[in-house]
């Protein structure tokens, strides 16, 4: 079973940033694909951003210039910078592993608010 944490979250001003993280474990990292979904109250979890094993990325349109994902292959570490925020970005953040079985952090609140 895949151990992921998520840390970074927060409370920030509209138009400020917050870079998430997501450490994993028991699992050999760089063999999968990872991603970071957000759900906001009553709204269903939906996809952010996404990376592959190789690096390639994709990402909602709604924050698409906005936030950027990576990852650290040798600290077995995704990461998410997420900048001029928004409210409607106010969510949980989870990040997600592409191994088999239903590989979720716990998640991380991000609240934009002034």
């Amino acid at each position: 079973q895949v151990q992921l944490v998520e840390s970074g979250g927060g409370l920030v001003q509209p138009g400020g940033s917050l870079r998430l993280s997501c450490s994993a474990s028991d699992i050999i990292f760089r063999n999968y694909a990872m991603g970071w979904y957000r759900q906001a109250p009553g709204k269903q979890r939906e996809l952010v951003a996404f990376i592959s094993t190789s690096g390639v990325t994709n990402y909602s349109p709604s924050v698409k210039g906005r936030f950027a994902i990576s990852r650290d292959d040798a600290k077995s570490t995704m990461y998410l910078q997420m900048n001029s925020l928004k409210s409607d970005d106010t969510a949980i953040y989870y990040c997600y592993c592409y191994a088999p079985g239903n590989n979720w952090g716990q998640g991380t609140q991000v609240t934009v608010s002034s």
